[in-house]
């Protein structure tokens, strides 16, 4: 089963770059270009996705393309700045950084700016407003706002990453596998007088985890978190963590792949091959370059 199949066995998924410039953008519009004719597709941003230039670095960056019958939502600014036409669906009081959100519809194909509700219950109120006019609802995410790719907003994810996460293959597919190792991470089914557990609902940081790992006290006991998202713990202190203590997460993201992006915008280039390879091996799940395809 590829990449779109999977997709559309989901209501919603949050399309999630580990790095800026790991493909992203390209994943969404593959996404996008690929889903068969007819699928209802909504689409936002947690911030700003589908300027021509990175602000930062000044590289050339892949535009959102919309086709006929898409959905979109963004703010009133870069709803005036679109180059399509539309049919204005809501304008609603869900604010953004740039203005209320304007919810349309494409007429007539072309590009578009993202910058869509920026906090976990606004995304989640748009896409609740959304439901009953699209079969798919794709959120542009990133890795340092993941908390809006919590299983809370959205049922499944796909985890964009490449070489400006890490110049070496070895090392990119370590930090990767971490990722989705959390993840993840087990379900937590509740037991009846289940009191050999430490529940967790704010930030799991590494003196968190090592405060709780030299309590004799919770020797034999299990440590349950809200989701992969709260998780901001050294890799190594977690393995460290997890050699005594099992941890479990309430919720969990349904993660579908993989995309890497070989190239980092310094023109770098890894073993698209290799890298692939690697990557698969490593965290068991389907893994596209979706730069060569």
């Amino acid at each position: 089963m590829n990449l779109i199949e999977e997709l559309l066995r989901v209501k919603s998924c949050s399309v999630v770059g580990l790095e800026k410039n790991t493909g992203k953008t390209v994943c969404l519009n593959y996404i996008l270009s690929h889903l068969p004719a007819g699928t209802r597709v909504a689409v936002t941003s947690i911030g700003l996705d589908g300027e021509s230039q990175d602000q930062v670095t000044g590289t050339k960056k892949p535009e959102i393309f919309l086709r006929k019958g898409m959905i979109f939502a963004t703010s009133e600014k870069h709803y005036r700045q679109r180059h399509l036409t539309s049919e204005l669906l809501d304008v609603s009081e869900i604010p953004t950084a740039l203005g209320r959100l304007v919810t349309a519809r494409v007429l007539h194909e072309g590009k578009v700016m993202l910058s869509g509700p920026g906090a976990t219950e606004l995304m989640k109120q748009w896409m609740r407003s959304v439901a009953s006019i699209a079969d798919l609802t794709l959120v542009d995410g990133a890795l340092s706002r993941m908390s809006l790719a919590s299983p809370a907003v959205s049922q499944a994810m796909v985890l964009a990453t490449g070489a400006a996460y890490s110049a070496n293959i070895d090392t990119l597919v370590r930090k990767t596998a971490y990722v989705v190792e959390l993840i993840n991470l087990p379900l937590y089914c509740p037991v009846v007088n289940d009191e050999a557990v430490i529940e967790v609902k704010g930030a799991v940081t590494d003196r968190l985890l090592e405060n709780i790992l030299n309590d004799k006290e919770n020797k034999g006991k299990r440590l349950v978190i809200q989701d992969f998202t709260k998780v901001f713990a050294d890799q190594m202190v977690w393995h460290r963590f997890i050699q005594h203590i099992p941890v479990y997460a309430r919720q969990r993201s349904h993660l579908l792949a993989v995309t890497v992006n070989p190239t980092a915008p310094n023109g770098m280039t890894l073993n698209s091959e290799v890298l692939c390879a690697k990557m698969s091996e490593a965290i068991s799940l389907p893994v596209y370059d979706l730069m060569k395809e």
